[in-house]
């Protein structure tokens, strides 16, 4: 049988649990408490799996603080390598806990990157620059501020507070990994909360920065993430740009994925309302 058959490796992804102990709002469909018993039947279904991780892309909570003591010891009961990145809604926090939430989720730094099997994972906090990361008083604050105000003022679809940017030096970091991972003949998968392609009204503010050098690099083969919670998916050039659906979303419909990693492809196993998908290489 062909080595094609059988993946090199495999991981799952979750995305928007955006929990709290809230009502739901049922006009956006999303029922934030019900996030709990999702999680705990995504983490059931990737234990009995071989995964070498899990990843959350973001939004684990709604914005209240204490909501972390809830969902954090759900995710304990995963047997595989837990890993997070950050949404704004994590972000939603009391000004004097946002430079605390990275640690609080037990994240290595706000943007990391890890490998597997020769595979590099590049990990961003697409919330840096915005409009209510930065804790108060941080340059990136006014950054943030200046730059939705030009990009509103030429009408983009995405000009809202809602969206974030990366900072020139974490894309500067970003441009070094995808030479680095290049120059040892690597594939990279990015993941961000934030989604970049196809244009939509979440996208990055520096959308067409960050798409412009993923199409530099042959080895760019795909980008995951959050955020838009109704999920999208799109490709330009080599890489593929897959936008997971929210689980907080629906009263009782689960949304998650598990990933296979193939020499030629990457399929996506979706569960509930996630979208099953082959990603050719």
């Amino acid at each position: 049988m062909p080595s094609s058959d059988f993946p090199l490796f495999r991981f799952g992804i979750i995305a928007d649990p955006q929990y709290a102990a809230i009502a739901p709002n049922v006009a956006m469909d999303r029922y934030y408490a019900n996030s709990l018993a999702k999680l705990a039947e995504a983490i059931e279904v990737f234990n009995g799996e071989e995964l070498s991780f899990v990843m959350t892309l973001g939004d684990l909570i709604d914005g209240i603080w204490e909501s972390f003591d809830d969902i954090l010891p759900v995710y304990e009961k995963l047997r595989h390598e837990n890993l997070f990145l950050l949404g704004n809604h994590d972000f939603a926090v009391p000004v004097e806990r946002l430079a605390l939430v990275s640690a609080r989720v037990g994240m290595p730094s706000p943007y990391y990157a890890f490998s597997h099997h020769g595979w590099r994972f590049v990990v961003l906090n697409g919330s840096e620059v915005s409009t209510s990361a930065p804790p108060e008083g941080h340059p990136h604050r006014e950054l943030a501020a200046e730059r939705l105000a030009a990009l509103a003022a030429t009408g983009a679809i995405n000009a809202h507070r809602w969206n974030a940017s990366l900072s020139d030096e974490q894309f500067a970091w970003l441009a070094a990994q995808l030479e680095a991972a290049e120059a040892a003949g690597g594939r990279v998968i990015v993941m961000n909360h934030y989604p970049v392609y196809p244009p939509n009204e979440h996208d990055m503010w520096d959308r067409e920065r960050i798409v412009g050098r993923l199409s530099g690099h042959d080895n760019a083969v795909a980008y995951f993430c959050g955020h838009n919670h109704a999920g999208n998916y799109g490709r330009t050039g080599g890489c593929h740009f897959v936008n997971f659906k929210g689980m907080v979303d629906t009263e009782k419909e689960n949304a998650f994925a598990l990933v296979e990693v193939f020499e030629d492809r990457l399929e996506i196993r979706g569960f509930g309302r996630e979208e099953c998908r082959t990603l050719a290489l």
